[in-house]
């Protein structure tokens, strides 16, 4: 049987809910339209109800504690099918067998989900490490990147404490979402096509004046403190992958 939902995380929680109630294991959470969905099977659509998603979530943290459960949010927003199925799993066992289920690693689906939870707190530490702010002429300090997974929420918090007193937006281009820090609180936001046409290709976005100047010295000071007798490029790109270096300006 196919779960089909939302795409929200309070969606994926309905579908832990629906499987109790209907009595159905087995079932598969996907996305609605979901092109790994099976046409040859069994289809329901599973409805987003907040009450029923939150009753999933005490029965969680009543058996893990919060900081645990937090961990299958984390790794809900790698977007990946397997782990999500994995995570589903390892939740349905954690009510039926208790929490002990996450400490064997003999089992395939605790497998996955520690390993996706893994990657998924790389790629924030990443994020936070390599984005880089831009000026715009209206005091907007903006940035563009395209984490491999869903990971702005995870850094909401980090980039708002360090960066309190300036407006900011970030803005997955991947995923075509931001957020936006107005000094007083941090959002999501949606853009106009004008708006990503300007963010995208820098057609209609205007610069402060001096943001040339101290990406400037930003190289100077990154090719100041480079050893080239001890480069390693190795270790480099183990630290630093290819992927990030469009978004770098010391990269450019």
């Amino acid at each position: 049987m196919s779960y089909l939902f939302d795409g929200t995380y309070a969606g994926f929680l309905c579908c832990v809910f629906d499987s109790f109630a209907r009595k159905e294991p087995e079932a598969i959470p996907l996305l609605s339209g979901d092109q790994s969905a099976d046409l040859f099977k069994a289809q329901r659509t599973v409805i987003t109800d907040v009450e029923s998603a939150k009753r999933v979530q005490k029965g969680l943290e009543k058996h893990l504690g919060a900081v645990a459960v937090r961990d299958f949010y984390r790794v809900f927003l790698s977007e990946d099918r397997k782990a999500w199925l994995a995570a589903f799993r390892v939740i349905s066992r954690v009510f039926t067998a208790g929490p002990d289920i996450l400490q064997n690693f003999g089992d395939d689906d605790v497998i996955c989900f520690s390993l996706t939870l893994k990657k998924v707190h790389r790629e924030r530490h990443r994020m936070k490490a390599f984005i880089r702010f831009q000026k715009s002429s209206d005091g907007l300090f903006f940035s563009i990147v395209e984490p491999d997974f869903d990971v702005l929420p995870l850094i909401a918090d980090f980039f708002r404490e360090r960066y309190a007193d300036q407006p900011w937006l970030i803005w997955d281009n991947k995923r075509k979402y931001g957020l936006l820090y107005d000094q007083i609180t941090v959002s999501p936001v949606q853009l106009s096509p004008e708006e990503k046409m300007a963010l995208t290709t820098g057609v209609t976005l205007t610069l402060d004046e001096r943001d040339e100047h101290f990406q400037h010295l930003w190289k100077q000071y990154f090719q100041s403190t480079n050893i080239e007798a001890r480069r390693n490029m190795k270790l480099h790109l183990r630290h630093v992958p290819k992927r990030y270096w469009k978004y770098l300006p010391e990269k450019q």
